[in-house]
């Protein structure tokens, strides 16, 4: 989704229009497009008008409509009507109880929505752009319409319908944030609500071929990225997918909804939404959750920590692993970078005897929240919060690390900006050191060659990587099946 945020001084509702309303099948319009969308990178394109309904009209790009035999175009507007149907039956209607209204009848006074339909890069499912909703006196580019662009590539594709979903969302958006509160939302929020849309109207149920699966796709792609950055890449929209889920899970629907209708943007509007419906809790502790729960997922341990979407109950993220020797003291210890609003998970493994892992921030008055989880041998977890000094540093110290324990996982997290989310967000360091004074084995200090003692070393040395490389390839193997079991052909964007 294409979003331009722009500053006016003058309401947009009190501007007039000049738009004449479409009314000829067959019609041709020129209409400006996003040329980075685009397939061969136009700004603009001719365009026929194919169907009106009730609520849409639907134009095809005249360079791909005219290079399809006439049974060709029969089944294309055999999928207009059958996308009119479910737009007009079931999207319209769902997305406008949950959210509210696009701006009808709009800058064109007209109450139909156009859509253009035109051949984009095969990533892209289509997209807004808030350009249309303003007069080319001030916007000059605008079409001076609500209008959603679709992508020709994926009209045949059932996949179609979230999308059409994804983009009315937009519409709504812009009519209850913009219009009514001069207001841009943050993007990542904005895209939050549209990327559920698919969820809400019951098409993400059949797991298979969704938008829910080739989001867990694009998850696994990046699942470090921050939340609330957005460059418009395949893990935010996977991100922001996964963390609406799990708020809407637990939170329901309605924190999106209230949020959008409020003189607020981004987390401030959902702690707004949040206190309004009587939860107390606030969007930190939430976000902190969901990186528990994306770990550990089983409601057993909390009921915070689990997704109750059923496709998603098997789901959790890899951590990267950290493998300490099994004899000696060893140490491990790591330079780290992320963002607000990031997960970062980091498990430790291996090792005997006492376990000491310090965490520490770099930057002068960072907040940093680290959740951590302790697996017992009989896999059961605890689970604390890391406590810090004035310098921003604190230690976890375990006794009996691989006896009684067998892992320890810390999930760093940043948690500054609350707004402002435009562009490249800051980047945060930290540092973590684990080490582990396990068992010795000791050599005799005689002066003949004690070849046991050595070989029992050397044996302990190479049992300590064979384990190492085993667990790594457990690892890998684990997200090679997911990539496989989520691989589908789905667009990334929209």
């Amino acid at each position: 989704m294409k979003n331009k945020i722009l500053i006016l001084a003058i309401a947009v509702l009190a501007l007039p229009s000049f738009v004449s309303a479409d009314n000829a099948l067959g019609e041709n319009r020129v209409f400006n497009v996003e040329s980075s969308y685009d397939s061969t990178k136009r700004a603009e394109l001719s365009a026929n008008l194919i169907k009106i309904s009730p609520k849409l009209y639907w134009y095809a790009d005249n360079v791909w409509w005219g290079k399809m035999t006439a049974q060709e175009k029969d089944d294309i507007k055999n999928y207009f009507n059958l996308l009119t149907e479910e737009f007009e039956s079931k999207i319209y209607p769902t997305l406008t109880a949950a959210f509210g209204s696009e701006w009808n009848p709009g800058i064109d006074k007209d109450a139909r929505i156009t859509i253009l339909v035109h051949p984009m890069k095969k990533e892209s499912g289509g997209y807004t752009d808030t350009s249309d909703e303003y007069p080319k006196a001030q916007v000059p580019e605008s079409n001076e319409r609500e209008m959603i662009y679709l992508n020709s590539e994926h009209i045949k594709d059932d996949i179609m319908k979230s999308f059409l979903a994804h983009e009315f969302v937009h519409l709504i958006t812009f009519n209850q944030k913009d219009n009514a509160y001069d207001l841009s939302d943050d993007v990542w929020l904005n895209e939050a609500r549209a990327e559920y849309a698919s969820t809400l109207l019951g098409y993400d149920a059949n797991y298979n071929g969704s938008n829910l699966q080739s989001r867990v796709k694009d998850f696994l792609s990046g699942s470090f990225d921050s939340l609330t950055e957005w460059r418009d890449s395949a893990p935010d929209y996977g991100v922001v997918n996964l963390f609406t889920q799990y708020l809407v899970d637990h939170y329901g629907v309605k924190i999106l909804a209230d949020s959008l209708k409020i003189r607020k943007t981004g987390i401030d509007s959902i702690n707004s939404a949040l206190a309004q419906n009587n939860f107390k809790i606030d969007f930190a502790q939430i976000f902190t959750d969901w990186t528990i729960a994306l770990f550990i997922n089983d409601c057993s341990v909390g009921e915070n920590y689990c997704y109750l979407n059923q496709n998603l109950k098997n789901f959790r993220v890899t951590p990267m692993i950290n493998y300490l020797p099994l004899v000696g003291d060893s140490t491990l210890s790591v330079n780290n970078t992320t963002k607000d609003w990031a997960g970062n998970w980091h498990k430790f493994l291996g090792g005997k005897g006492k376990l000491e892992v310090e965490f520490k921030s770099y930057n002068h008055g960072t907040k940093f929240k680290v959740p951590y989880i302790i697996e017992d041998s009989n896999g059961n977890f605890t689970i604390d919060n890391l406590a810090f000094d004035a310098n921003m540093t604190g230690k976890i110290v375990l006794d009996d690390f691989g006896t009684k324990y067998s892992s320890l996982t810390i999930i760093p997290v940043a948690q500054n900006a609350i707004s402002g989310f435009s562009g490249i967000q800051p980047s945060y360091n930290f540092f973590w050191s684990a080490s582990a004074q396990g068992k010795k084995v000791e050599v005799s200090p005689l002066p003949i060659n004690n070849a046991n003692a050595a070989k029992e070393v050397k044996i302990a040395e190479l049992k300590t990587q064979i384990m190492a490389i085993q667990l790594k390839i457990i690892e890998l193997l684990k997200q090679l099946i997911q990539l496989l079991l989520t691989e589908s052909a789905l667009p990334a964007n929209m």
